[in-house]
């Protein structure tokens, strides 16, 4: 199966629709935006799995808490935790693909970070970036660095998806650009333009 362009979308997203991407490629921006035009709930997995302090949530019990936010008959998630992936698949009528160049993502993620290292930003669960990992050499810890090192690793497996059969029903929509994005969101019937790029 082929990912579809934003040119070539015919317009409908369906009721329940799957972010996926690299860390720092958009996917909050657009799943906001997407639960405000078309009125859908936004289900943020990385809220349900970093707790306090930055502890993961267990594999079972995350899994269990996606699945019961998936049984709601219309939502927007997003997220590529690889855990979960089988949950939404199982659910989703369209997917769409972040998948825009690295340095694109590499500016938006050094700049994401270090704004909220400097403002001190709450994040999930009253969690804050923390210098130390910010600066770490190791990708398990520091977000920039697990950005760059997974990068092609996410676009094998949304390949990879895309060609299982059990996925054939689903609609795959490819964004490489900012351009695309903007394409996309045009043909929303209820799009304004936003205000501010991911």
């Amino acid at each position: 199966m082929q990912s579809a362009t934003p040119s070539n979308w015919p317009g409908s997203l369906g009721q329940r629709i799957s972010i996926v991407g690299g860390s720092g490629a958009g996917k909050t921006y657009l799943a906001k935006l997407l639960s405000q035009r078309l009125g859908l709930p936004h289900i943020e997995q990385d809220a349900i799995f970093h707790q306090p302090g930055w502890q993961p949530l267990p594999r079972d019990e995350f899994r269990e808490r996606v699945t019961q936010v998936l049984a709601e008959p219309r939502w927007v998630v997003e997220g590529s935790y690889s855990a979960t992936r089988p949950l939404i698949l199982a659910r989703a009528e369209t997917v769409i693909w972040l998948d825009l160049p690295r340095t694109r993502v590499m500016y938006q993620i050094v700049t994401r970070t270090l704004g909220r290292l400097l403002t001190r930003k709450t994040l999930w669960n009253g969690n804050r970036e923390r210098l130390r990992n910010v600066i770490s050499l190791d990708p398990s810890r520091s977000i920039i660095l697990w950005s760059w090192t997974r990068h092609g690793l996410y676009r094998e497996r949304v390949l990879a998806e895309q060609q299982d059969p059990a996925n054939a029903g689903i609609h795959y929509i490819r964004i490489r650009s900012r351009a695309d994005l903007h394409t996309l969101l045009g043909k929303l019937p209820s799009f304004v333009t936003p205000g501010s790029a991911p």
